[in-house]
Order: structure tokens, then sequence, then C-alpha cells
């Protein structure tokens, strides 16, 4: 068991996104040493008292050999308890598992089965081989394929792509023809590309860790009101047996170690929940510590050796906010500036939807720095509230993958290049 009186000495493998800023903050409360890489200068884990040190890294889209040999390096010369990876640095540290592990505690699965679920195609075939529900979904390669198995209305996607992005929702014809410009264009045809019938219903996600095949926690919450690009502006905790039964089949099936997340829709005529994504790790998981189950925590365990009892199921009924978000997302609803100050009253005051929520990204009270990055969204979109999408597309950062890096990685040669410099061999990081 983890001694709650001796801190772990914790390396978080990015600080851009929301759920490595989560994670911080949670490791910060339990008052481990947290100390995080990441190609971006100003990301938001340099917002946090949490924080003790950070690292400039190679960027892991461009440059994953460079990223992989930085940690290796990193490790070799300091001692951190446990390697956290928050995003899809789990893709190369997977592939490297057999080097990492002599040095630091990490928890991933086989890098087989990790890949199985890392791309929307192969999660697809994998809910088809175990019977698990999915909306009704055609996996083509072509423009022309596209055209003739679409059926209105659908969402089209990437294989590969996280952050919402790569995804299209197709009502008509001149849906169809955009969405097809923009996977041309970029040459996504390249890769698989899944047509899946657009349902209606409630956007829900769930959150799990497993040690060795078993589960030892889960949590679900259902999105309450949205933000820029689909993500969660306000989210309440809800009880899910079926969506932790689908779970548990699956990472039974891979042998799955450590975290697991997937995301599901309820349908509005049916009890059934459909899976529609996959994330091989923790998504955003303040929402569940603040409903009683601490998956960061269970996930150093897991990542130390040991193997913890499966913790009790979560309170369901939990509201959480990302004020961030809901700024985010009031403005690309075309809102007004007046608009926009209602909101920051609303977030300030806990007023309206919410009214007995707790802000999860950043939070101020317990944590002042995170109101740097708050204040600086808030200036920018009262100055200029179109400025969101913009926003919004900074954040697909050079910390996330892209089909060229992934391929890099799935190379037979890539250990060997990004194997760890000899003693007295320069490095720019």
């Amino acid at each position: 068991m983890i001694d709650a009186k001796k801190p772990l000495r914790v390396l978080v493998s990015e600080g851009s996104s929301t759920s490595g800023r989560e994670a911080i903050t949670i490791l910060g409360l339990a008052g481990h040493h947290v100390e995080v890489c990441d190609p971006s200068r100003w990301c938001l884990a340099r917002y946090s008292r949490f924080v003790r040190k950070y690292h400039h890294c190679p960027p892991l889209r461009t440059d994953p050999a460079g990223f992989l040999r930085f940690v290796e390096q990193l490790l070799a010369s300091q001692h951190f308890d446990v390697l956290l990876p928050t995003h899809e640095q789990g893709f190369v540290f997977a592939r490297a598992a057999a080097r990492l592990t002599s040095r630091t505690g990490l928890a991933l699965p086989e890098f087989a089965s990790y890949r199985a679920v890392h791309g929307k195609a192969g999660f697809s075939r994998l809910l088809d081989q175990l019977g698990l529900p999915q909306p009704p979904t055609r996996i083509v390669n072509s423009a022309e394929e596209l055209r003739d198995g679409l059926r209105f209305p659908s969402v089209v996607k990437t294989s590969v792509g996280t952050a919402s992005r790569g995804i299209w929702f197709v009502r008509d014809a001149g849906d169809l023809n955009r969405a097809l410009y923009d996977l041309e264009s970029s040459g996504d045809f390249a890769g698989e590309v899944l047509a899946q019938d657009l349902i209606t219903g409630t956007v829900e996600k769930a959150q799990s860790v497993f040690c060795r095949g078993t589960l030892v926690g889960f949590h679900a919450y259902r999105q309450i009101a949205a933000g820029v690009g689909g993500g969660e502006a306000i989210k309440e905790s809800v009880s899910r047996p079926a969506i932790c039964a689908a779970l548990e089949t699956i990472g039974a099936h891979l042998g799955w170690h450590g975290a697991l997340s997937v995301d599901v829709i309820m349908p509005l005529d049916s009890a059934t929940p459909l899976l529609i994504d996959c994330n091989p790790r923790l998504v955003e998981p303040m929402n569940a510590y603040q409903s009683g189950t601490d998956l960061v925590d269970l996930l150093l365990r897991v990542s130390r050796g040991e193997t913890p009892a499966p913790l009790a199921e979560s309170r369901a009924g939990v509201r959480t906010h990302l004020a961030m978000q809901a700024l985010l997302g009031s403005a690309s609803r075309d809102g007004t500036r007046r608009d926009l100050i209602r909101e920051c009253g609303r977030i300030a005051a806990g007023e309206g939807l919410y009214q007995g929520s707790a802000e999860e990204l950043t939070p101020v009270r317990i944590d002042w720095l995170s109101a740097v990055p708050l204040g600086i969204t808030a200036a920018l979109l009262l100055a200029s509230p179109p400025i969101a999408a913009s926003l919004a597309r900074g954040g697909f950062g050079a910390h996330l993958l892209d089909r060229g890096s992934i391929r890099k990685i799935e190379g037979e040669d890539f250990l060997n290049g990004a194997s760890p410099r000899r003693p007295g061999e320069s490095q720019d990081p």
C-alpha cells in the first residue's frame, strides 16, 4: 500500500491537456512531489502551485524518438517512483515499456492491446468481436466508399484523432461534401474512416483502472452542458452498471493494466448504452475524485506493483464544471460579450446549472496560479468572442500524436533510434 505519510515522486508525461492538469491537482492535494515534461513552455501545468519542476522536452508529434529518449534520460538521472502517462504518451511508453519499467513504476498493457483500442477503427472491430453495443458503423478507405455507404444523419470520424478533432456531423449532402473536402485535402483517406449512424441521446463517459485484467476502479458521468468542440463544460456523476460490465469485458479480453476510458451514447429510445470511442488513459479524473473515487491514487498503486482491492462505487449526482470550457462553449455558440459576462457571473455565484458544482480544471481557491489561464481566456473572449474557435484549435499541440508519429513508433527500428544517448553526448531539449 502507498504510505500516506511518504509522498511519491511522480513524473507526469505532459502538462497541456485538461486530463493532465486535473491529475496534477489530485496528486498535489495528496502531497506528492510532481514534475511535468511538456514541449510547450506555456502549458496549463505551468500555472499550478502543485508542480515542483517543469522539463522542456522534444515534441511527441514530430519527434517521438527524441521525446522517449528525453524521458529515459530524465528517469536515469533522477529518481521517480511513478511515470504517469496522462495522454497519448502512453502509446510510446507501451512500445518501450520493458526499458521504462526497469527504472520506474508504470501501469500500461502490452503494446498490442494498447494499439487495439487507440484507433477508432480498431476499437469498433473489437466491439464487434466481443458482441458489445455500438451505433451501426461502416469502415471505409475512400471517398467513393463513404458516399456509397453513408446514411443520413451520420457521424464521420477519422480513425486517428483526439480532442474532438477529425469528426464531422453529416446531416445532408452539403455536410457530406464539406466532410469529403476536409478528408481529401488533409489526406485522411490514407487511413481508415468511420461512418456511424447519428444516435440521439445523452453523451456520457466512463473511466476505469485495471490491474492485470481485473477491474479495480470505475466511475461514470454524463454531460450536463457542452463546451467548445463537444467537450464537457458541466458534468454529473451517474451509476452505470451496464457500462461497467462492458469495460470489464474489454479489460479482461485485452489483459488490460492501467487506465482505460470510454465515450458512450445513452439513446433516448433505449436503455442500452452504445460505446462510441475509447481512450487508453484517464480522462479528466476530477469528477471521480469529487465523487469519492480517487482513480489517480489507484493508478499510482497499480503502477507501483500493488494489487489493490476494488473500490466501492462512487457517489451519483455530484456535479463539477470547467469554467474555461464553459466560456469557450458560450462564445463558440455565437455568444455576445453580454452573454459571456452573464456566464462569468453564474460561474462565480454558483447559480443555475452551476449550483452545487465544483470547479475541476482551474480550482483558484486551492491553486491560485490557475487563475492565470482562466483570466487570460476570459479577457480574450470578452475582447473578441469569435476567437473561441481558434483558441480551441490551439489545444492540438505538439504533445499529441498524428498518423506520421504513430507510424514511426510502430516501426521495427523505432526503439533502436530512440535509445538513450551515451554519457557525454549533447542534447538540446
